[in-house]
């Protein structure tokens, strides 16, 4: 990946450190000759956006296939997760569902470092490439055909964390930045094409920790969870944990215009590495009927299949994997269904980073102007 921009006003000058990291391909894509994709990249990097718009993602408009890249770049998990050094819980008073679920956390938090070694973590980066492909709008919910295809659409993306209220991604792809982090009291996003927006409710954390980044955040998240049975994944023999969102908090994430109905979170847990291998949610949101009309659900799906674990400082950390996201429009008089694959692969990560302070995860100077319109489909906070 491109990780320095040539000088090109002074020849004898210092290269400049890209923001975000890029593939290869995607400066390739930019332009006919080299000066022209410096160019376009810098023009990207001031959050303009590139002239070709041209999309594998089905996105008719540039609004549209923004809202997509946030639904696979940076959907937030709508439980917060502590900071919690003992990475155990008590077996003794549980009910056997419950205590199966402990042991299962457990067996993790071994399988990926130890209790000492996640204990030691202070913060976290990693540098990324994604790959996205994004099937066509099905009609009326018919997805027996349903893939996806076309044309590949390249990016990269950093991410940085301190723990799991205070983080921050830069995602690029196909001409399109998003921006979005915590600073422990507000979470937020914005984009090339759309202005900044905070997420109500209480900061929560970014799914993309959930994909094998975040040891650490994934025990506590799972640490009260229950054991719902077995599935087999990729061959691998796995038990399930389940996290259902309770309605309070679903209440204080939704806003004047949307209400969160549901939010399941399942977690995969291979029973002979004690690994996670598939993090997996559903979440279902009403647009508030407006007098005279239906109400409309948007339901999104999103499985992530995790592997590529390799150890880092003492951590096992997943460096490949695939996500499947299903959006499903319902009710009024239009139904449809759309379908959107990412493939990522890690290509640096490193902890306890020296010199990462509360600086390094403000929101932007315009966070003041907060907007409380109707979440865009679905519901990304």
């Amino acid at each position: 990946m491109r990780t320095l921009c040539p000088n090109f006003d002074k020849s004898d000058g210092l290269d400049t450190v890209l923001e975000v990291p890029i593939p290869e391909e995607m400066l390739t894509n930019m332009g006919t000759n080299g000066f022209n994709r410096w160019q376009n990249l810098k023009t990207l990097m001031n959050n303009a956006q590139v002239a070709d718009k041209s999309s594998g993602l089905a996105a008719s408009t540039n609004t549209e296939f923004t809202a997509l890249l946030k639904l696979v770049g940076a959907p937030l998990i709508p439980l917060q997760v502590q900071s919690d050094h003992t990475l155990t819980r008590p077996l003794r008073d549980c009910s056997i569902r419950d205590s199966i679920g402990k042991y299962i956390v457990q067996q993790y938090v071994a399988a990926t470092g130890g209790q000492g070694a996640l204990n030691a973590l202070k913060n976290m980066y990693a540098i990324g490439e994604v790959r996205l492909h994004g099937s066509d709008m099905r009609r009326h919910g018919d997805d027996d055909s349903m893939r996806s295809g076309g044309k590949a659409e390249v990016g990269g993306f950093v991410l940085w964390q301190k723990n799991p209220d205070l983080w921050c991604l830069e995602l690029v792809v196909s001409g399109f930045k998003i921006t979005a982090g915590s600073n422990g009291k507000l979470s937020w996003n914005q984009s090339s094409s759309q202005p900044f927006h905070s997420n109500k409710g209480p900061p929560r954390p970014l799914r993309r920790f959930f994909q094998g980044l975040d040891p650490r955040g994934t025990a506590n998240l799972f640490l009260d969870a229950e054991c719902v049975g077995e599935n087999t994944i990729n061959d691998d023999l796995c038990f399930m944990l389940k996290l259902q969102t309770e309605q309070n908090t679903l209440q204080a994430q939704s806003t004047s215009h949307t209400e969160i109905v549901m939010h399941t979170i399942l977690g995969y847990f291979s029973q002979r590495t004690g690994l996670l291998v598939k993090f997996e949610d559903t979440k279902l949101v009403r647009m508030k009927a407006v007098k005279g009309k239906d109400s409309v659900f948007w339901e999104t799906t999103i499985e992530s299949t995790i592997d590529d674990y390799r150890y880092v400082g003492g951590i096992n950390i997943a460096h490949g994997g695939r996500t499947v996201s299903t959006l499903y429009r319902y009710g009024a008089a239009r139904n449809h269904k759309q379908m959107i694959e990412e493939t990522w692969t890690i290509e640096e990560v490193d902890f306890n980073i020296f010199g990462l302070s509360m600086d390094c995860f403000l929101p932007p100077s315009d966070h003041e102007r907060e907007h409380d319109g109707a979440e865009h489909t679905v519901g990304l906070s």
